[in-house]
């Protein structure tokens, strides 16, 4: 089996994402700033490696097949933290897929990401995320940028909608974002982007009809 490098493993959608992967006996390798992150992930029997968007991180690439990156400076950061990690570690991590041959990549981005529509304070990350996307959407990887509403800590319900126009709301629980990916990084598919929304339609048909 495929293994996939977490990048981002620490967060919200990262630990979901990993537990998800556990349960269902998918091989990942979570990426960390540190050994004191590592006891949660021990306990699940998840690998984990010690890496930096901002530094060293060449190592954690080996022996994968594919990457998830749902890193993110977090909306509390200076401008500094904001291109170090959400654009130039987004562009570094491709570039390292790139380097180790590893083809398939799954970007976790947001669902809007024009500067200029979104509140002054999150201009910066957007802008960044717009960077990073393109980054990796000309890259000649085989990639995927996941395109979530606004994300809550609601129980997942494993049912999504693709589109505003079949969504229940404008948001989706973060439990259903990391099954999504896990679903996407399961199965080959034509690089594209997913609009995901909290909706009816069952995460399994809803990617084998996209």
């Amino acid at each position: 089996m495929s293994k996939t490098l977490v990048i981002g493993a620490n967060g919200q959608i990262g630990r979901r994402f990993c537990q998800q992967a556990a349960a269902q006996g998918a091989p990942v390798r979570a990426m960390l700033r540190d050994t004191s992150q590592q006891a949660f992930f021990d306990e699940l029997g998840v690998e984990s490696v010690i890496g930096d968007l901002a530094g060293d991180m060449t190592d954690a690439f080996e022996g994968c097949d594919a990457v998830l990156f749902t890193a993110g400076s977090g909306a509390s950061t200076g401008l500094d933290r904001t291109l170090m990690i959400d654009l130039n570690g987004a562009m570094r991590a491709v570039d390292e897929a790139r380097k180790a041959g590893i083809r398939r990549f799954v970007m976790v981005s947001t669902l809007h990401v024009d500067p200029l529509a979104g509140p002054e304070k999150l201009q910066p990350y957007l802008v960044a995320k717009r960077a990073a996307d393109a980054y990796l959407m000309s890259s000649e990887l085989d990639w995927t940028v996941l395109r979530p509403g606004r994300l809550t800590d609601e129980p997942g319900r494993g049912r999504v909608a693709l589109s505003q126009a079949t969504a229940a709301s404008g948001e989706i629980s973060r439990d259903d974002v990391a099954s999504v990916a896990l679903a996407v990084l399961g199965h080959p598919a034509p690089a594209r982007e997913y609009m995901l929304l909290a909706g009816d339609t069952p995460i399994a048909e809803a990617m084998s009809a996209s």
